[in-house]
This record gives C-alpha cells, structure tokens and sequence, in this order.
C-alpha cells in the first residue's frame, strides 16, 4: 500500500512539474536561443523546435518517476520495454513526418511528443497498478519526493548546464568548432545512458542491501559496480580511439568540421573511464539516499571548475581544445569529490533509515 501511495504523488508530482516546464519553455525558448548564439534561420529552428518538444516534458517527467518507481521494485524489464519501443516509435514517427510529410525541424519535434505521450500513458498505467488505498494529492507524501528528486534534478541540471556552456563558447569560436563540439556531446550522452545501466542496477542493489542492515555487502556490491563501471569506460575508450577516423565521418561529410573532431578527440576518449566511475558513484550514492551530497559535488564542480576554464578558454584563445579539458576537469572534480564521500563512508546508513538523506 505504502508503495502505491507514493507511486501516485510521484505521478501528480510529474504532472504539475511537467506543467510549469512547458510554460517556462514556451516563453523562453527564444531568449535561450539567443544566449547559446542562436541566430538566423539556424536560430529559428531551434526557436521552433524547443517549443513544440516542451509539450512532451510532463510526459517524459511522469515515465521517469515511473522508471525509477519500477526501479525501486527491482522490476527492470517492464521499464526497458517502453522505453525501447518509445524510441522505435520515435524514430518512425520522425522519418514519417520530416521525410513522408516534409514538416522538417517541426515533424521531428511533433514525433518526439507523440513518442514520449505514449512512454508517459504506458507508465501512468504501471505507477496506477500498485496497490494503494488513497492515490489523491498528498503534500506530506509529496515534500521527501519532492527534495529527493530535486536534488537529483540539480544534478543533472548542473551537467547538462555545463555542456550548454561548452556550447555557448564554441558557438561563438566557430560553426566547424560547435559541429564537431555537438557530435562529441552526442556520443558523450549516449555511452553515458549505456554506463548508467551498471549505475542503476548499483542503486538497486545498494537501496536493497542499506535496507537489509549488510554494511559488508553494500561495499562489497559497490567495489565491484565501480570496477565494471570503469572497464566498461575503458572499453569505450579504445572503441573511441579505434574508430577515430571513422565515427566523426558518420555524422557529417564537411572536412572542417571532421578535421576540428580530430582536436578534442584523444581527451573525449580517454576520459571515458574517469565517467564511469562518477556514473557508479553516482548511483551508489542515491541508492543510499545521499542526493543532496551529489547535488552539492555537482554544483561545486561545474561552477567552480569548468565553467572558469570554459570562459577562460574563450578569453585567452584557447578554442575548443579548452573547452574539453575543462569538462574533463568537470569529471575528475565530480570523481574526486564523490571519490572522497564514498571512502569515508558517511553514507552508509543501514536499516530503517536507510535511503534517508545523509548529512553533509
């Protein structure tokens, strides 16, 4: 029962956050544009299709409480099956309507919405399907989900902000520069989601042993999330250099933009390791309830480390080049901090306190 009940406020939760999302895009979505340098009719196809995708955010909100509901009942293949036959969908739904219609950036934006409508629906249904004796708006229910997600939002905010900085930099260094920077950034993001699978499965495992009252367990879990998480990073890493000559020639056929590529090539992938750790570490450490450590580390590390460097970057001429080191400072920040909080070990809280939010 306890479990259906926070499912629902997790779901009204989504909704009223998604809501708030759609109207701040909607009026902001061009002033967003500008400060990323946005300009011309590049600029007004972003313009376009930010405000068109804003209107699937209440619906990609309610499938990630959804995810992480299902997640926290160890059922993680109901959760993979929307998400990847959302994602089909998606890409259907896209090569229809910018290729069969001809509604360009807007088809792409539209096939987007409708994809995550349908991920939003099929996980209304699973959060509705826990048994649960009142499922009406509860703001005492909601206020620890509410600080747990926030501080999980900040965090991933916080990353995200930063690659938007990287962006708004190299906008303004060059467009072969900001073509190679966003092929990068994509792959990032993508080896990102495929590390976080060992992150979440440390989440689970870790909530799962916390609550169990198994200190020697959680670390023993832990150590070897971390250690496959790091080789995991590794193996993108030499996938990286093996296909340095290839990968960027995927995306585009301009020489300038493949010949920038080249430049911040070696430091995208040997920092691939050093994200798997952090990704692991991350998940152990929400999995232990320690959101608002992480929020914190992510904050610190993007203020304080990277964007100095990125602006520094564009002020002394150090071009994309310096651009990248400051998100591998970005990620070796994030590692240190979490590394530190980890070994010391305040956020092994076992028993029925745990997952409750440790002290920083």
């Amino acid at each position: 029962m306890a479990a259906g009940r926070l499912a629902a406020q997790s779901l009204w939760l989504s909704v009223g956050l998604g809501a708030v999302l759609v109207v701040l895009t909607l009026a902001l979505a061009r002033p967003a544009v500008a400060l990323m340098g946005g300009e011309g009719r590049a600029g007004e196809m972003a313009v376009t299709y930010l405000r068109i995708s804003s209107l699937g955010l209440p619906f990609a909100l309610i499938a990630l409480a959804g995810q992480g509901y299902l997640r926290g009942v160890s059922s993680l293949q109901r959760p993979l099956a929307i998400v990847v036959l959302a994602n089909l969908a998606n890409v259907v739904l896209e090569l229809l309507f910018v290729y069969g219609f001809e509604w360009g950036i807007a088809g792409s934006a539209w096939g987007t919405v409708i994809a995550q409508a349908g991920m939003g629906a099929a996980f209304v249904r699973e959060l509705l399907a826990a048994p649960a004796d009142d499922r009406r708006p509860r703001p005492e229910l909601m206020r620890p989900l509410a600080r747990m997600s926030g501080n999980i939002a900040v965090r991933t905010g916080a990353l995200i902000a930063s690659f938007l900085v990287a962006s708004a930099v190299i906008a303004r260094i060059g467009q072969a520069s900001l073509g190679a920077h966003q092929i990068a950034f994509q792959l990032f993001f993508f080896i990102a989601l495929v590390l976080d699978a060992i992150a979440i499965a440390g989440q689970v495992i870790v909530g799962r042993l916390l609550g169990a009252a198994d200190a020697d367990g959680v670390y023993a879990a832990a150590r070897r999330m971390i250690g496959w998480s790091v080789l995991a990073g590794g193996a993108f890493s030499l996938a990286l250099l093996t296909l340095a000559g290839v990968l960027p020639s995927a995306f585009t056929d301009d020489p300038a933009v493949i010949e920038r590529a080249a430049t911040i090539w070696l430091l995208f992938a040997l920092m691939q390791p050093i994200c798997g750790a952090v990704f692991a570490l991350d998940g152990l450490l929400i999995g232990a309830g320690d959101a608002r450590f992480l929020k914190w580390s992510m904050v610190f590390s993007a203020l304080c480390v990277f964007v100095p460097i990125a602006l520094a970057s564009l002020a002394f001429g150090w071009g994309m080049v310096g651009v990248w080191w400051g998100l591998v400072a970005l990620m070796a920040a994030r590692l240190l901090t979490c590394g530190v909080r980890f070994l010391r070990g305040r956020w092994l809280v076992t028993g029925a306190t745990a997952g409750a939010p440790a002290a920083v």
